[in-house]
């Protein structure tokens, strides 16, 4: 009888249960850190220079406003990622520091010292309105309000962030260890169960109520793969042991299964609240004797 050939390397020969490939840019975002947050940090290094071949006063103008300058880009690259992690998600509060705002405020001072030190006040105060005005509108302003809050326990979303920020020290602890194995594809594998985990994030982000049913995975399940990724990373870089990779994949298999279907049970359970309260609204109106075809007006009336 013919015998289907199948081997380690066959492509036939996945288990049933493995967990399907996600595309590799399934679930990111295109970063808007680029060339323009660089360049704000290498624009102002022509004052540093200039400021140790001038007078002390004017030498420490210069290094003022090169300071400024700096600082400015800085808290403009931390503004980009608080803007970048509030719209990755759905349920999120405003930055607590309007970090691209005072950026745009510092860079104008930082422009208008320069200007009042090289040339006088009019020209500061053009290098001042020029600089804030194009910094604002080169990095547009912070959110400035809270996103998909409505109805939402303030104090349970309040508990949800600390589990999440926790959880996501776990997951960034995961990625510097498996760094130390010097392996891409179990680089790869790791930010594929993250992508898992952080859907997981999403679902109690947006829904509170399920904090209770995710707390285990969320904190004891994560803590125990950032462990075991520390403690394999370890042994790996050591010994290649290609066992010891086979069966850290199985184990990331196993917890990336778990966490994908405690999610799809989460989004169930939503699902049949909902279903619950569109029937208890349904039960009270037809209490109070409101019926669908005589709520709706009739043609021609």
């Amino acid at each position: 009888m013919a015998r289907r050939f199948g081997g380690e390397f066959s492509p036939k020969s996945a288990p049933k249960d493995a967990v399907p490939p996600r595309h590799p840019f399934h679930g990111k975002r295109a970063t808007q850190m680029g060339g323009r947050v660089n360049a704000l940090f290498l624009a102002p290094l022509p004052l540093a220079v200039r400021a140790f071949f001038a007078e002390p006063v004017r030498l420490a103008a210069f290094l003022a406003a090169f300071g400024l300058l700096i600082l400015a880009a800085w808290l403009t690259r931390e503004g980009l990622k608080a803007q970048m992690a509030y719209e990755a998600r759905k349920v999120a509060r405003r930055p607590a520091l309007p970090r691209k705002i005072i950026g745009s405020v510092l860079t104008g001072a930082g422009l208008g010292l320069a200007g009042m030190t090289a040339h006088g006040p009019a020209e500061a105060v053009v290098f001042a309105i020029l600089g804030a005005g194009l910094h604002f509108l080169a990095f547009g302003p912070d959110p400035l309000s809270d996103k998909g809050m409505d109805g939402i326990d303030t104090f349970q979303q309040d508990r949800v962030a600390r589990v999440i920020d926790e959880a996501e020290k776990h997951l960034a602890a995961m990625t510097d260890a498996i760094r130390r194995a010097g392996d891409r594809g179990l680089e790869a594998r790791v930010e594929q169960f993250q992508t898992t985990a952080r859907e997981m994030f999403r679902t109690v982000e947006e829904d509170p109520r399920d904090l209770t049913a995710a707390r285990r995975y969320l904190v004891v399940y994560l803590l125990g793969a950032r462990d075991a990724t520390i403690k394999f990373s370890d042994l790996y870089s050591r010994t290649r042991d290609s066992g010891a990779r086979t069966d850290y994949e199985a184990f990331l298999n196993d917890l990336e299964q778990n966490f994908a279907a405690r999610t799809a049970k989460l989004l169930l359970d939503d699902r049949a609240d909902l279903d619950i309260e569109i029937e208890v609204l349904r039960e009270r109106l037809q209490r109070e004797g409101v019926r669908p075809e005589e709520a709706m007006p009739h043609n021609g009336e």
